[in-house]
């Protein structure tokens, strides 16, 4: 937790006392970390003061990377993301992959404002999310196939000269799919992901792109499948969503007053 922190601090955070949930994500939470490969992704969540949610000079998101906007990460760089709880909700309930991962990432601060979210996690879930989970999917499956160009910092030339294609952007399209069969049939996602150690041998080139390509479209069809017999709700409950947040922003604010 301190490692964590510090890190947040170090990125000049203002409101780290407010932190509701702080974690580890990127490949190290999925389980297909490659040593010596990746940066530290550090994920959060806070409560921003009264002054800052309803004044004038609002503070949604907070991003922070030690490589700056001009290169690419390398394996000692470290990113930070924080969101403020009410942005991050509108995220999950749009069904945004990154930010439903909050729900089920084990965290470093222990905080009963966000034990109070996870308890009530089922309102942020409904079977629309499959559509956001295989059209993250179908991005990184275009960069894979190299049908979709990336940024500068997201070009990676050298791992497709080494095996061909971006076996990062196959892992991820893999690893999507997963989570959206997952937890559109489940209405949970399991991390780090029981499939890690496929994710692992995809990522270190021992499949060819043909092959990732027929377990991908496999993968496609059977999501769309899960969530036409999906259990979750067609669509997310804003009004209950709504109280909630706004139940946690009271007990946050009386918290530090």
């Amino acid at each position: 937790m301190t490692d964590l922190l510090n890190h947040v601090r170090d990125a000049n955070f203002p409101f780290p006392e407010r932190l509701i949930h702080l974690f580890v994500g990127g490949s190290e939470l999925h389980g297909a970390k490659i040593h010596g490969t990746d940066d530290l992704d550090v994920y959060g969540l806070y409560v921003e003061p009264p002054e800052i949610s309803l004044g004038l000079d609002l503070l949604p998101h907070f991003v922070w990377s030690t490589a700056g906007d001009d290169r690419r990460n390398g394996p000692k760089d470290v990113d930070v993301t924080l969101y403020s709880l009410k942005k991050w909700a509108g995220l999950a309930c749009k069904g945004n992959p990154t930010a439903l991962h909050f729900l089920f990432a084990r965290g470093t601060v222990r905080n009963r404002i966000w034990d109070e979210v996870v308890k009530k996690k089922d309102a942020f879930l409904s079977r629309s999310c499959a559509k956001q989970f295989t059209g993250f999917a179908n991005d990184q499956l275009k960069r894979m196939t190299g049908q979709k160009k990336r940024g500068k910092k997201g070009e990676r030339p050298e791992i497709e000269v080494k095996y061909g294609y971006d076996v990062r952007a196959a892992m991820h399209t893999l690893r999507l799919l997963y989570e959206c069969r997952e937890l559109v049939s489940t209405g949970k996602i399991t991390l780090p992901r029981p499939e890690r150690d496929l994710l692992i041998r995809v990522r270190t080139g021992k499949y060819s792109l043909d092959k990732v390509l027929a377990m991908a479209q496999e993968q496609f069809a059977e999501c769309e499948e899960a969530a036409r017999k999906s259990f979750l709700p067609e669509k997310i409950d804003r009004a209950a969503v709504s109280k909630l947040l706004a139940e946690c922003y009271r007990a946050a604010w009386d918290a530090t007053n």
